[in-house]
Formats: structure tokens, C-alpha cells, sequence
């Protein structure tokens, strides 16, 4: 990207065998359309708002490649039972002149017993302090299963029609704990150094690669930290991006931060609404929340573009992958700046959520400034259907204290 002109984020990209009409993705956001587990006409509306809206490319949000694997009630399993409807889902984004990719992930230490009937898995036994539940030591043979599970979700994301998929390697869900020193202390080979903690994505993202071959673009989400002590932080992400990068199966890699187990608003940042995710608990949790919700979820103060600071170290060790930049992108200068920087896409998500037309405005109107202001009480709309609260056009209901029962998780995706 050159430095001495004003590049266009709004020009047509390539990224891997994908042509996108323009460089802005809407990132992956908990939906709660698929209360079956399959494809409704409500989530392909939900879509086709930010499509409709100008985005190149938009992000069908957590589709799991296990039962076992599920972090909430509700979420598409890639099974062959689910292409009809991801056809449909994938047939109406590229109507309206999109891309589309399938989110593939794994939760591990992020599951619930209560969602998926099994005792969640980590690389080593582990307490998860949000579920209040023991995770077990995952098997070799059960890693090469995960390798597995992953290649045949992506065979069934190219049958259903998706230009892309997007490998959930952050937010301390199964791939991402094993790069974390704090939860994965196995003394096998996938363990110890950071290149032996990095060996189970890489081999995740071969697996993909092999069976998709050129046919769809391969993106990696990755933590760069996760704002957890003890657990990722750059001087060890940047060498797992390094060598994801050196093996060449990904077409790019999104960047983010934070965890889905401790210190979740490390991810947001901004307002932590503790009245509204404790509305929604059963007690004892619901007198736990109010009074040390802040702290178990931490304050961390919004501002713009507050990833970039981390992410652009990963920019020079980048030779064959391209970078995606999110995390406070809401107006026009703010794409233009991660473009400037080296990154040749960024994603939006929060803002998206408050203006899925956001985009076709700032075409329009570069000075265009988004409405979001941070309240991050969209977060506890995925305990219902995710949305902007202050959005008159989404009426949905309440959501209850069974819905957080059920076991709905706290981290929606969303930046």
C-alpha cells in the first residue's frame, strides 16, 4: 500500500482467490437467528443489512465444527443438515453484491456442560472462573480429531457457497489456549516453547488449506494478548503469526484482542454495563455482578483505533499474509489510517451494529461520524438477538436470567 497518496478503502481488493468490491469486512458478532442450530431468514436479514449497507464482505459468526464444540445454545454446526440453509444464506449476501466467510471455531474452555452435554476441553485441566466449571486435558488423538473437524467444516462452508472462512484462533477458545503459557501446560510436543504451542493451529490451518485448496480465502483470527497475567502477549503472538505466516496457508490474519474467560471488557473497552448484564443473571450471580462486576471484567477506557498500537508490529513479519485491522474504526480517516499503516482490510463491527448503513454514508460523506458511543450494552444482547439498543428498529425481547442459564457466553465479538 503506497504511503504518498490517500489510499481508497472503498476501491476493490483481492484477498486470496476472492475479489471484494471494497476493503471493509463486517467482523464476526453473536447473532442468536439459528435457535435450531440452522439458518433462518431473520440471520440472512440480519446479514443483508450490512450488505445492503456497502460492506466488501461480511461474517457469519461462530459456526462450529463440533457439537462438543459449541459455546452457546443456538450456534450452526457445519454439518452436511445445515448446507440447504447456508446456501440460501450465502446465495442472498453475493445478490446483493458481497462476500461472505463462515467463522469455524472450536470454544474448549469457553463451552458449557450445560450447552453441550460434555465436560468443555482445554490443553491442560483447567478451572474457568467465568463458568465456574473444570475444563479436562485434551487427548493427542482428541487434537488430530479437532485437525479433522476443522478440514470438514471448511469442505462444508465451500459447498455451501462461502468466499472465505475464518479460523477462531483468539479469545482463549480452544486453538487460542493452547498458545496461552497460563492454560496450556502439556509437556508433549504441544507444548513448552511458543513454536510447540503454535504447532495445533498450524496444523489447523493446513488441514483447511489442503482441503480447500484455491477455491475460498483462509483467514486466521488471532489474540495478540488477551489482557490475561501470565497468559498471550505480543512478544509470543507475534512468533505464532510469524509462523503462520512462513507456512503460507492463510490469505490473511485478523487481529484482535482479549479473552472470552477473564478480563472480557479487555476486548470492548469502554463502558462496562454491570446494571444490565446483572438484570439478566439468576442470584447468587445476579448480587455477585453488581458488586464486583468491574472488576472481574476490568475497565479499560475507549478510544479509537486501540488496537493499532499492537497491531502494527505485525506488519513487517508479514511476507505472504495480509493483515486485518480492527477495534475503534468508526469513521472514514480511521480507515484510511490502518490502510496507511499496512493493513489491507479493516473490520468494523460495534459500529456496524448501531449503522448497518454506515459505509454507504461515508461513501457519500467522508466526514460521516459514526453514532456508537461505546455503551457496550449491545453485549448483553446476546443473551436474546444481538443489537444496538439504541436502535428503535430492534425490538426484541427482554433477555431473562434462563437465557444465561442456558449458558449463553459473555463475549458477543464484536469491536
Amino acid at each position: 500500500m503506497a504511503n504518498d497518496a490517500t489510499p481508497d478503502p472503498f476501491a476493490p481488493a483481492t484477498l486470496g482467490p476472492v475479489r471484494l468490491r471494497n476493503r471493509i469486512i463486517k467482523a464476526a458478532t453473536s447473532e442468536g437467528r439459528s435457535p435450531k442450530g440452522l439458518v433462518t431468514e431473520e440471520l440472512i436479514d440480519f446479514h443483508r443489512r450490512y450488505v445492503d449497507g456497502g460492506v466488501g464482505m461480511t461474517t457469519l459468526a461462530y459456526c462450529c465444527v463440533a457439537p462438543e464444540g459449541a459455546s452457546a445454545p443456538g450456534q450452526i454446526l457445519m454439518s452436511r443438515d445445515a448446507i440447504p440453509g447456508l446456501r440460501r444464506f450465502t446465495d442472498s449476501m453475493h445478490e446483493g453484491g458481497a462476500a461472505v466467510s463462515a467463522q469455524l471455531g472450536h470454544a474448549g474452555v469457553v463451552a458449557s456442560k450445560k450447552v453441550t452435554g460434555a465436560t468443555p476441553m482445554a490443553p491442560s485441566r483447567y478451572f474457568n472462573p467465568s463458568s465456574m466449571q473444570y475444563c479436562r486435558g485434551i487427548s493427542t488423538a482428541e487434537i488430530a480429531r479437532v485437525v479433522d473437524q476443522f478440514g470438514a467444516a471448511a469442505d462444508v462452508a465451500v459447498q455451501s457457497g462461502f468466499d472465505a472462512v475464518e479460523l477462531h484462533f483468539g479469545h482463549l477458545y480452544l486453538p487460542s489456549s493452547f498458545l496461552s503459557p497460563k492454560l496450556n501446560r502439556r509437556k508433549d510436543s504441544y507444548g513448552g516453547s511458543i513454536d510447540d504451542r503454535s504447532r495445533f493451529v498450524r496444523e489447523i490451518a493446513r488441514r483447511v488449506r489442503e482441503t480447500v485448496g484455491d477455491k475460498i480465502a483462509v483467514i486466521a483470527k488471532i489474540s495478540m494478548d488477551d489482557g490475561v497475567r501470565g497468559s498471550i502477549w505480543l512478544t509470543e503472538s507475534l512468533r505464532t503469526a510469524q509462523l503462520l505466516d512462513q507456512d503460507a496457508n492463510l490469505d490473511a490474519i485478523e487481529l484482535t484482542q482479549g479473552s472470552s474467560v477473564l478480563r472480557q471488557m479487555y476486548l470492548f473497552r469502554g463502558d462496562v454495563p454491570v446494571d444490565e448484564f446483572a438484570a439478566v443473571m439468576p442470584q447468587p450471580l445476579k448480587a455477585g455482578v453488581r458488586m464486583f462486576g468491574k472488576q472481574m471484567m476490568g475497565q479499560y477506557p475507549y478510544r479509537d483505533l486501540y488496537m493499532l498500537e499492537s497491531a502494527r508490529q505485525f506488519v513487517p513479519l508479514m511476507r505472504s499474509t495480509k493483515l486485518i485491522l480492527l477495534g475503534g474504526i468508526t469513521n472514514h480517516d480511521h480507515l484510511v489510517t490502518g490502510l496507511r499503516e499496512g493493513f489491507e482490510f479493516v473490520a468494523m463491527a460495534r459500529a456496524l451494529l448501531r449503522e448497518p448503513d454506515l459505509i454507504r454514508r461515508m461513501m457519500d460523506d467522508p466526514s460521516v461520524r459514526s453514532r456508537c458511543n461505546h455503551c457496550n450494552k449491545c453485549m448483553v444482547t446476546v443473551f436474546g438477538r444481538t443489537h444496538c439498543v439504541l436502535d428503535p428498529q430492534q425490538r426484541y425481547r427482554k433477555p431473562a436470567a434462563a437465557d444465561f442459564a442456558a449458558g449463553h457466553p459473555v463475549d458477543m465479538e464484536s469491536r
